[in-house]
Parts: structure tokens; C-alpha cells; sequence
């Protein structure tokens, strides 16, 4: 479904956008497509060609891809605010993971080409791409130290993510819409069962509690303990 347009101060709002000019803006604007998302539609699939740059302006997606016996492995969360796309635009290279949609999204589509030729003319945007780069690089590589943790250590490091990225900030307490307890085992990268026995001992100690169908931790200490904050 079609939504309004954005505007070009909107657009500059986003961290990635904020050096850009008005009429850069404007041009980057001028072919946008600006979407209402279903859950679990799949929104960029791996080794597709594409030549568009997403923006998540509302919702949670995940990026993915499959090992060699089919497993899904979760690379990185995408919430409020995030971009994907922009490495096809970078190295001229089909997709390098499938991207998913985890809940209803606010999407905005822009043209690819006009955002390459704005990153070759402008170095404040080209610093912004290889800043979220070197941003993304440390989350995975903290991603894989994570993997290697107890349970509970895995699980709350996911539902901290998934508050971050649904606040579109830094805030871990924020409250989590509601997803499938499959997708929160793939996420942390546990099986179910072990995900099912881990939320109800988060809940039994006070550290999590069910609010309007989604979940909210309720308490920085289990993640400081953990050094996960």
C-alpha cells in the first residue's frame, strides 16, 4: 500500500542524510516510493540484483542468510531509522543476505543510482556510509563473541537489541512489539524450548514482563552483569 511521500526535512532527520543539502534531498526524493509492509514479506533476497536503497522508517526487519545444512543465521536487526541496500550500491554486486520483514514496516524506497552519484560528489555523505559500515562490521563481530554464551546471556542480548532498533535509539528498555517466539530463538540462536525456559526465568526473576502483546525488560542489571550494556 502507497503511503504520502516524504518530505525532504524528514529524510534529513536520519543520521544518514543530515549533510545533504535541500536540493540533494529533493533529487533523492524526486522517484521515492513510500510503502506499508506486511510481516514476514521478504524484502531484498540474497544474490538478487538491485539497484535501490531501503529506508525503515517504522517497524523491525532482519538480515540473514542460510548455512550449509539450511540453518537460518541472523547477521543484524534493522529498526526505526535504519538503511539497507546501499552495499549492492557499493560494489556493483548482487544482494549478500536476504532481508525480512519481523513486523509491519513504513518503508521508503529510493533510486540507487541518485544516491551513488551523491556519495561520489559528496565526502560528508561517503564518511556517513563507511561509519555505518565499521558500525555494522562491530555488531556482527559482537554477534559471534555473543553466540558463544550461555542461554540467558544470548536471549537478553537479543530482546536488548530488538529494543534499541524498535526505538530507533539507544534504549534498551523500550518496549518490544510482538514477533513469534520462533523468531526470537533465531535471533539469540537457541532452539525454542530452551528460548521458551529462558523467558519464563527472566520473568519468574522480575527482568521481563508482557505488555500489550510485545515485551519490555524491566531492568539494566541482568545486561550489565553480562557486560551487555
Amino acid at each position: 500500500m502507497a503511503l504520502s511521500p516524504l518530505s525532504p526535512g524528514q529524510l534529513q532527520a536520519l543520521p544518514l542524510f543530515q549533510s545533504l543539502d535541500r536540493p540533494d534531498l529533493e533529487r533523492l526524493l524526486e522517484r521515492q516510493l513510500h510503502t506499508a509492509i506486511a510481516t514476514d514479506q521478504l524484502l531484498v533476497q540474497e544474490n538478487d540484483w538491485g539497484e535501490t536503497l531501503f529506508v525503515i522508517l517504522e517497524g523491525l526487519a532482519k538480515v540473514r542468510c542460510h548455512s550449509s545444512e539450511g540453518e537460518e543465521v541472523v547477521l543484524s536487526l534493522l529498526g526505526k531509522g535504519d538503511v539497507f541496500g546501499e552495499l549492492a550500491l557499493l560494489d556493483d554486486k548482487p544482494r549478500s543476505a536476504d532481508v525480512l520483514a519481523l513486523t509491519p514496516l513504513s518503508l521508503v524506497k529510493l533510486p540507487g543510482g541518485v544516491f551513488r552519484q551523491l556519495m561520489l560528489s559528496r565526502p560528508a555523505l561517503a564518511l556517513a556510509i563507511a561509519q555505518l559500515e565499521s558500525k555494522r562490521l562491530r555488531e556482527l563481530n559482537r554477534r559471534f563473541v555473543i553466540h558463544s554464551a550461555d542461554a540467558t546471556t544470548r536471549l537478553l542480548n537479543a530482546l536488548a537489541e530488538l529494543a534499541r532498533h524498535s526505538a530507533g535509539g539507544q534504549d534498551v528498555l523500550a518496549l518490544i512489539p510482538p514477533l513469534a517466539q520462533r523468531e526470537l530463538a533465531a535471533l539469540a540462536g537457541l532452539s525454542r524450548e530452551t528460548t521458551s525456559r529462558t523467558l519464563s526465568k527472566l520473568r519468574e526473576r522480575g527482568y521481563l514482563q508482557e505488555e500489550g502483546g510485545g515485551l519490555r525488560l524491566l531492568s539494566l542489571e541482568p545486561l550489565r552483569k553480562r557486560c551487555l550494556l
